[in-house]
């Protein structure tokens, strides 16, 4: 009995020295419980298949009492928010190109007359193919809401009005929807690889002991950065060549836009990821703290955020703000602006400035750094 005491009391010691191990450790509280909350609140409020807050635009060439009572329904519905009304199609298809809608309804001319002399009357849904996940559920949506109208005004249930909306997908009518997948796997492969190979690269040089030869030599630190640099951007190229020609003859997607517009605009993502890739080289000292970095640090981040699997719109205003300062996001709408729907410079500059924007603020971090250390 005395011996089992014993045991027991130094078993009891060393349970308390082990919590009291954990409590000191700030890292260790951290993913016990910072981890679990932070992907509850997540997976709970940010990500969900479910579309709304989609902004649509209506055009009503009827402006009858039928057209307005379904444009009411739209309004109260939660699943959408109706932009300003427009006076013609031009105008609509403007406004699918800055990006600023994910959808039109037009009621024609004769609307309320046909539905009530002839029994049946059309309107036209039009959705944005780029996204056809979002666009086939946005059908549904409208369509859901056009049939409970119409029978809300049957007049019996033998004799009932028929209301038949005729769907359009912009930039992707056979609804492909490879045409989402692609930008967004290039957006994602493009940020892990590079970040990872650069940040591994300069911090191998650290663990070798090599980079000590490197600074001593008359070479300049920042022409060490650089030629760390260069041939990921070259490899990376290739790479962004090879996904598209995969894009184009295997999975049948077609590059509508120029094609030099779309490798300027993959060069800069390029350089701002292995800007990013250098930056977290300056804080690792191994292999292993730089590949958890680049490519968890990143993955997540770029898959949630970015906006090719769950859609920003139904993320809380802090996620969304959040989304803002991951590169591949601004990436991904240009791409598919590029890409898919064939427009212009003019329509991708801000997203463009952006990432412009991002290259000289980690570019600039990691030089600023990497000249410290030097001292």
């Amino acid at each position: 009995m005395k011996k089992l005491s014993i045991f027991n009391s130094q078993l009891s010691t060393f349970i308390k020295k082990e919590f009291f191990h954990v409590f000191r450790d700030r890292r260790t509280l951290l993913i016990m419980f910072g981890l679990p909350v932070v992907q509850i609140i997540l997976f709970g409020f940010a990500l969900t298949n479910e579309v709304k807050n989609i902004e649509i635009i209506i055009l009503d060439n009827a402006k009858d009492i039928n057209s307005q009572q379904i444009t009411n329904k739209i309004k109260t519905s939660s699943y959408f928010q109706v932009q300003a009304s427009v006076l013609n199609f031009k105008d609509i298809e403007k406004t699918f190109k800055k990006g600023n809608i994910k959808c039109a309804l037009i009621f024609p001319a004769h609307f309320g007359e046909d539905l009530l002399h002839i029994g049946k009357s059309q309107v036209q849904i039009i959705t944005d193919g780029s996204d056809p996940n979002i666009a086939k559920t946005v059908v549904n949506y409208l369509t859901a809401i056009i049939m409970d109208y119409q029978q809300q005004i049957a007049p019996s249930p033998a004799l009932s009005y028929r209301i038949i909306p005729e769907t359009r997908m912009l930039y992707n009518e056979e609804g492909n929807g490879s045409l989402n997948f692609i930008p967004g796997v290039m957006a994602l492969v493009l940020m892990i690889v590079c970040t990872t190979l650069t940040s591994v690269a300069v911090v191998k040089e650290k663990e070798l002991g090599t980079m000590e030869v490197l600074l001593v030599s008359p070479f300049k630190p920042v022409f060490v950065l650089i030629a760390k640099a260069v041939p990921y951007l070259l490899l990376s190229m290739i790479n962004v060549i090879l996904i598209l020609l995969l894009a184009v003859y295997l999975l049948d997607v077609q590059i509508q836009g120029s094609v030099f517009l779309l490798f300027f605009e993959s060069i800069l993502f390029i350089i701002t990821c292995l800007s990013l890739g250098l930056m977290i080289s300056n804080i690792t000292n191994s292999q292993q703290t730089a590949m958890l970095l680049s490519m968890m640090g990143m993955m997540l981040p770029t898959l949630i955020f970015t906006g090719f699997l769950f859609p920003l719109e139904n993320m809380p205003l802090p996620f969304q703000i959040i989304s803002h300062i991951v590169p591949a996001r601004w990436y991904f709408i240009i791409v598919k602006a590029v890409m898919l729907k064939g427009l212009g410079f003019q329509y991708v500059w801000k997203e463009t400035l952006i990432l412009t924007g991002m290259t000289l603020l980690l570019l600039g971090v990691a030089l600023k750094n990497f000249k410290i250390r030097l001292q």
